[in-house]
């Protein structure tokens, strides 16, 4: 197993495969690096070298007390990219993973990044509140914490449904995807992924969003149920400098995985482009 071991003593397990120029991706919550098994095959297929990590707390590395936020997450990547000499790199975040992706672009990234891409990310700000009317109510994200303090087990297989769309008329349901997500978080630690549902609802992205200048592809499913895609890739996408937008019809917050093939072709021509 690959572990690096970062300055606070969190040990980190990543991933690294193929040769090229190198691929970071950022998984979401309460998941893993496993989450990205679609696009470690398919860009290694295309002569990259891909690269994922379990963030501390969850998967395979360190179950962290301390630490579980933006700001560490995004150092531990930083010390993982500084470790493994990454330049030239394009850093890809779903979800949460979004997040973590922009603002280690945005405090790190010099030099070293030349795209990010940011699916079904949570940037640049999900909560509800004056300055963000259409957000989340924070009543939901009470009750992600309440159900993974208390039910987190049962909690874990119900938010497959929303998730992946199988509430949807017609969905293909797959049972095995959703055991997989399940696996991926009963693997983490409780309390980084209980400090984590605080940290992907109630960071705001704005400054970072602001402040990177390389390309940015946001891709978002217009029926994400998790990160409702208007008040966050929709906004993202006017902050940012310099982005493309691609909304996709009938997409859920799970398409990376149910919808690799679509989603594959377009970051690929994005790194291209």
């Amino acid at each position: 197993m690959n572990k690096f071991t970062v300055k606070d003593g969190t040990e980190i397990y990543f991933k690294d495969l193929g040769e090229g120029q190198p691929i970071f991706f950022h998984h979401g919550w309460p998941l893993s690096s496993d989450d990205w098994d679609a696009q470690m095959m398919f860009f290694l297929g295309k002569g990259f070298r891909v690269i994922s990590h379990d963030r501390r707390g969850h998967g395979r590395s360190t179950q962290t007390y301390k630490g579980n936020d933006m700001d560490t997450y995004a150092a531990d990547v930083a010390e993982l990219v500084d470790f493994l000499d990454l330049k030239d790199a394009i850093h890809v975040g779903h979800s949460t993973g979004g997040g973590e992706a922009i603002r280690y672009a945005a405090q790190y990234g010099k030099n070293r990044v030349a795209k990010v891409v940011l699916i079904s990310a949570v940037t640049p700000y999900m909560i509800a509140d004056t300055n963000n009317p259409d957000g989340v109510p924070l009543a939901v994200f009470d009750d992600i914490r309440h159900n993974t303090l208390h039910n987190r087990q049962q909690f874990y297989q119900d938010l497959t449904i929303p998730f992946y769309g199988y509430n949807r008329k017609d969905a293909t349901i797959k049972k095995g995807i959703q055991d997989n997500w399940w696996r991926q978080g009963m693997m983490g630690g409780i309390k980084a992924q209980y400090d984590c549902i605080k940290v992907f609802s109630e960071t705001d992205f704005t400054e970072d969003l602001k402040s990177v200048e390389i390309p940015v592809l946001l891709l978002h499913g217009d029926d994400d149920q998790i990160v409702p895609y208007a008040t966050t890739a929709v906004k993202a996408t006017e902050i940012l400098k310099n982005s493309k937008l691609i909304i996709y019809p009938g997409f859920s917050h799970g398409m990376p995985t149910i919808n690799a093939d679509v989603i594959n072709e377009d970051i690929l021509s994005f790194i291209k482009g």
